[in-house]
């Protein structure tokens, strides 16, 4: 085994030695075959690099050579992975946000000023907003003309419901009821932000969910349906 080691190193060393003699008397052409001569010397000298490693690791594991072999390929393929890894970071985390939006209903995945929430199973796009700092979900309603505030999340948004004046009449689910009209500092979706939108509050009990609606809509570059994805599009 020791002898069959022995062989191999003499037989890569000489190669490399044969590497450097061909880098020399190739040179002054500037290449050796497809790879420049740079490139060909930077592949010589990794070469180099790999076979110091493997002699010290056979001389630290003689008896142990094959456990050796084992460990340095194990944290070649974590450094590879590591790398591969870092280089497609961007593309990674595309692929997390995707995962994540799947599984937690109203995630938004943004993309600098562009949105994107997936539909829930129920078959609304059911989101995650901020609303005056306040977190709190919404649902996509293109027929509402206005972003409509639920009494609770009006509340929660920090809103003076004391001095709510209930004049405008709107139809939801329940029914005919009235709602208070009142302009929002800030609505924010992900990257996306808006600030002094009008909204109106509905009387308590008259509405489950707090609608996304058109005055928010229109604040935007663009909007639309894709499949089952919601992409949301802000002014750069």
């Amino acid at each position: 085994m020791i002898e069959v080691r022995r062989r191999l190193l003499w037989f890569v060393l000489i190669g490399l030695l044969i590497a450097i003699l061909v880098i020399v008397a190739e040179h002054g052409r500037g290449a050796i075959g497809p790879l420049s001569t740079t490139n060909f010397g930077s592949l010589a000298y990794k070469l180099a690099i790999l076979v110091f490693l493997a002699a010290a690791l056979s001389m630290m594991f003689r008896e142990r050579f094959v456990q050796a072999i084992t460990m340095a390929l194990l944290w070649v393929v974590v450094g590879l992975l590591l790398v591969i890894g870092y280089s497609y970071r961007f593309e990674l985390g595309n692929v997390a946000d995707r995962v994540v939006a799947e599984l937690i209903p109203g995630h938004v995945i943004s993309h600098g000023r562009t949105v994107e929430v997936a539909r829930t199973s129920d078959g609304d796009f059911a989101i995650a907003a901020q609303i005056n700092g306040a977190r709190m979900p919404v649902v996509l309603d293109t027929g509402a003309s206005s972003v409509v505030l639920t009494h609770d999340d009006a509340k929660a948004a920090g809103l003076p419901l004391d001095l709510l004046n209930y004049t405008v009449s709107i139809d939801t689910a329940n029914g005919r009821t009235r709602a208070a009209p009142v302009t929002l500092d800030r609505i924010a979706i992900g990257a996306l932000e808006e600030r002094s939108v009008e909204a109106l509050v509905v009387q308590p009990g008259q509405l489950r969910t707090s609608l996304l609606g058109m005055s928010f809509l229109n604040r935007l570059q663009s909007w639309q349906v894709s499949g089952d994805r919601l992409i949301l599009k802000g002014y750069p």
